[in-house]
């Protein structure tokens, strides 16, 4: 919806949902499951969470919506919970062919007023587990048309449009099915204005995407480095001042003070303004006799979406961390990435 600048315009969606604000400064918005945000209703967020994952695959890109109810009745008390913290945006991160279900993702955010943003792209983590047949034998620019087609026409027949680019490559040197994958996401990247986020297996892996992305001349502050817990603070602070934002995601109660050590080491370096952050939570689900059966993911959190608020954030206060710089994490760093220009 085009708008004169200044003026909101606001869509209440059906069942008393999440209200959705189509304008914003400079025309900037998030892409949401429920249309356009202006960036600046966006508010404090989660960088990277998921709602249910299906590691057994799906066929599909994305799957169907059946109006699971014991799913929703499930899940929607956290995020009632999570609205209560103070949060109002997640990053469901879920990809392609691992169960993503934008159908569900509206319905729980219509319901809990949480302002929920899915994604297009694929997965080439775990082996290459997750990745249809396709990729092995079509060019990353028809790779890209595919993830393009979604971003202008909706994710299957949904009528949801994707926010990000969620992308999976494992460990070390990109090999040339990586490659393929993200030099697509460099493409679809560059014509929507969607930022880049690559779920990374270590630091050598971030450091082979770093070199394609110089030899492809894109612009790494559009790149999110995922799981960047998974390395080491001269790689992270090397990354983060060459202008890669520092995901660290996993935040969880039994590793605390190892995440408390990693923002500390950044701020030491003046490099917050680079700096995500996430638990990582969700649910795997299976479907037994026909029902839906959840299953929390075993990641060191006890419940889901919690931790940084009633844990992590108080250690930080504890270091002399200000609210400032707290609200420069969770509310205006991921404003700055994931804004997508009109």
């Amino acid at each position: 919806m085009k708008c004169k600048i200044g003026v909101l315009v606001w869509v209440l969606l059906n069942f008393g949902g999440a209200l959705v604000s189509a304008q914003g400064e400079n025309g900037a918005h998030i892409m949401t499951v429920n249309g356009k945000l202006a960036v600046e209703d966006m508010g404090k967020a989660l960088i990277h969470e998921h709602i249910v994952t299906n590691f057994g695959s799906t066929e599909y890109p994305n799957q169907p919506f059946e109006g699971d109810q014991k799913v929703i009745e499930t899940i929607l008390p956290y995020l009632l919970h999570l609205k209560s913290l103070g949060f109002t945006t997640l990053f469901e991160c879920t990809p392609s062919h691992i169960g993503k279900n934008v159908g569900l993702l509206q319905e729980l955010s219509k319901r809990s007023g949480i302002h929920i943003v899915t994604n297009t792209g694929y997965y080439a983590a775990v082996d290459k587990k997750y990745l249809p047949e396709h990729v092995y034998t079509e060019s990353s620019e028809i790779l890209a048309e595919s993830w393009l087609t979604e971003w202008q026409k909706g994710i299957s027949d949904t009528g949801v449009y994707p926010g990000f680019i969620k992308l999976g490559v494992g460990k070390g040197t990109l090999d040339s099915i990586e490659q393929k994958i993200v030099k697509a996401g460099f493409i679809v990247s560059k014509k929507t204005g969607m930022a880049l986020a690559i779920h990374t297996g270590d630091g050598a892996s971030i450091k082979s995407q770093y070199q394609l992305a110089l030899a492809n001349n894109f612009n790494v502050n559009r790149l999110i480095w995922t799981h960047a817990q998974n390395a080491t603070d001269d790689e992270r602070i090397s990354m983060a001042q060459k202008g890669i934002w520092i995901s660290l995601d996993g935040v969880n109660e039994t590793k605390l003070e190892a995440y408390v050590a990693m923002v500390v080491k950044l701020k030491e370096r003046s490099l917050l303004n680079r700096l995500l952050l996430s638990h990582d939570d969700g649910w795997s689900i299976t479907h037994l006799n026909g029902q839906p059966k959840l299953e929390l993911f075993k990641n060191g959190n006890s419940r889901p979406y919690r931790t940084i608020s009633e844990k992590l954030m108080k250690r930080l206060f504890e270091k002399g961390f200000t609210q400032d710089q707290m609200d420069m994490i969770l509310v205006e760093n991921p404003k700055q990435i994931m804004a997508i220009q009109d």
